[in-house]
């Protein structure tokens, strides 16, 4: 249980480095975590961030297609939309445009430590 709690902290401190108007993907973070199959996990994480005591731009954590598929996960099933929106980040149909463009790849950003 101990590593799953390590994992998510983990996930926790890379989501918190993605720029306002930028997003990355779950399988990017996992990649970047050196745990690539791990993608679901974050996922679960980002679910788990909405109780964390530290704000985690979860928003920003979309699928790698650009999908919101977490959207169901935020307080209504608008408020991950909204807060992109918010960044300046057009969505439509739930997916977020010119993702490539917009994409932060933490892998290419960070050094890993």
């Amino acid at each position: 249980m101990d590593s799953k709690k390590d994992f998510f902290q983990d996930v926790f401190q890379v989501v918190a480095l993605i720029p306002e108007g930028r997003v990355t993907s779950y399988g990017a973070i996992a990649k970047y975590l050196g745990a690539a199959r791990s993608s679901r996990l974050v996922g679960w994480a980002m679910n788990a961030s909405h109780k964390n005591s530290i704000s985690i731009p979860a928003h920003r954590v979309v699928n790698r297609n650009g999908l919101l598929s977490g959207k169901m996960h935020f307080e209504t099933p608008n408020t991950m939309q909204e807060r992109l929106e918010a960044e300046g980040i057009k969505v439509v149909n739930d997916q977020v445009q010119e993702f490539k463009k917009l994409f932060w790849n933490p892998s290419e950003e960070l050094s890993f430590d």
